[in-house]
């Protein structure tokens, strides 16, 4: 296998043209002739994700995250990003981002995460005209639960973070339906609300967006994660595709080193039922 073709079976899996106009994705760096033999699959293209890649001598890097999202008028190795390029090309590694067209796809990223916290997926939470792909899913649970018994569970199912979970809403109302989206996912909270769902997981909320969500009547309950954690289970989703498409010719690996850029928490000794 050499990267063009992992490449194909990626775009295959998560076309480019649902990306969103605004991002990038595709190859970063490296050739697509060159031979893979070992890959690494990670959600954040960072220092200690390359470290990783280089250590097991892998030639190929697969992120969700884009590591040039913006325009960049060059990389230079005494730049962070930068850095990051040289040191790939140096040792004969590829980069490959799929960020939105990998949120977008079925199955994508929320897919992942739904299948993570064991919900059954009914379809995308904001549909694209063809209505079998789109950002985030409505998914769910096979017997209903109180909120709090499921936010345990959110809890449970993603990697642990300095931040860890949140939620707000009534710890006992029955959870049966519920919204997922990976990654930052306030600007949809009108959608799930929209969807009657009884909750919604996503990362990255903000105080006055869930202020102004929860102050209407019958809003879903909501569960912030990291937003790292959230896109986690789609590294192995990546790899499940790949060694489907190429069994055991490749060495696949799903990095589990902890991204998510906060290192310390303070625990709470409240357990939001006072």
């Amino acid at each position: 296998m050499n990267v063009g073709a992992i490449v194909e079976i990626l775009e295959l899996a998560y076309p480019p043209a649902l990306a969103e106009d605004w991002d990038a994705v595709g190859l970063v760096c490296g050739d697509p002739a060159d031979d893979v033999s070992r890959i690494l699959v990670c959600v954040d293209p960072v220092e200690s994700t390359v470290d990783e890649a280089l250590e097991r001598d892998c030639e190929l890097v697969i992120a969700h995250h884009p590591l040039l999202l913006r325009g960049v008028h060059g990389v230079p190795a005494d730049t962070p990003k930068g850095g990051l390029v040289h040191r790939l090309v140096r040792a004969g590694a590829a980069l490959y981002c799929a960020h939105t067209n990998a949120d977008a796809a079925n199955p994508g990223v929320s897919d992942a995460l739904a299948a993570a916290l064991g919900l059954t997926v009914v379809g995308p939470l904001n549909p694209r005209p063809d209505g079998d792909t789109g950002i985030g899913r409505l998914a769910a649970l096979a017997t209903p639960e109180p909120f709090a018994a499921f936010v345990d569970r959110v809890a449970a199912a993603l990697p642990e973070t300095a931040g860890g979970v949140r939620a707000a809403g009534d710890p006992d109302r029955p959870v049966k339906t519920v919204a997922v989206s990976g990654g930052a996912g306030d600007s949809y909270l009108h959608v799930a609300a929209a969807a009657g769902v009884d909750a919604y997981v996503t990362a990255d909320l903000r105080h006055h967006p869930v202020s102004e969500h929860l102050a209407v009547t019958g809003a879903p309950a909501l569960v912030d994660v990291a937003h790292w954690a959230s896109e986690w289970p789609w590294c192995e989703q990546v790899a499940g595709i790949l060694r489907s498409s190429i069994g055991g010719n490749v060495d696949i690996h799903v990095s589990t080193r902890r991204t998510d850029p906060w290192t310390l928490g303070a625990a709470t000794a409240r357990t939001g039922r006072d």
